[in-house]
């Protein structure tokens, strides 16, 4: 008799942003704002699983994980980008998302509280881009017969070229 497979599932390394490091500032410098934290790019028709992970601001202190998660994107309007779920595997939360138009990036901000109280505030952004759609060709020009002008290489020519 066959045993059925147990499915585990994990999530997807390709889409995992880590907390910028608490680094220490010198004396008598200014501190600098580091980059903005950002996913890769997301279809607005694709369903994808994102990670956030804080464990750099939880070094020295085990055991310490994720309590509680509050999750704000914007802009919020109706056919923008919806958080599906959220879950949270020790230091790591993980984020689904749906939808979203192409074009756009999106400001996914999140408050998470520790087991231990910390509060860590962070904003990531994620850009929706139309990647299933194939790039919409430029009109080539055309002789009075329809045929398309082409250059020496065989390749249409087209307006603004």
């Amino acid at each position: 008799m066959p045993t059925p497979a147990i499915h585990v599932w994990r999530p997807s390394s390709a889409r995992t942003v880590q907390l910028d490091a608490f680094v220490p500032v010198p004396r008598g410098t200014v501190a600098a704002a580091p980059p903005p934290l950002s996913w890769a790019a997301k279809d607005p028709a694709e369903i994808l699983d994102y990670q956030f992970d804080i464990s750099p601001a939880l070094l020295g202190n085990p055991g310490d994980a994720i309590a509680d998660l509050d999750v704000v994107i914007a802009p919020a309007n109706p056919g923008d980008l919806v958080l599906n779920s959220a879950l949270a595997d020790g230091t790591v939360a993980v984020l689904w998302f749906a939808q979203g138009f192409a074009g756009t990036t999106y400001t996914v901000t999140l408050t998470i509280i520790t087991t231990n109280g910390r509060t860590i505030n962070r904003s990531v952004l994620l850009p929706v881009l139309a990647l299933s759609s194939a790039p919409v060709a430029a009109a080539a020009l055309q002789t009075a017969g329809g045929t398309p002008l082409t250059d020496q290489n065989g390749n249409p020519i087209v307006m603004g070229t």
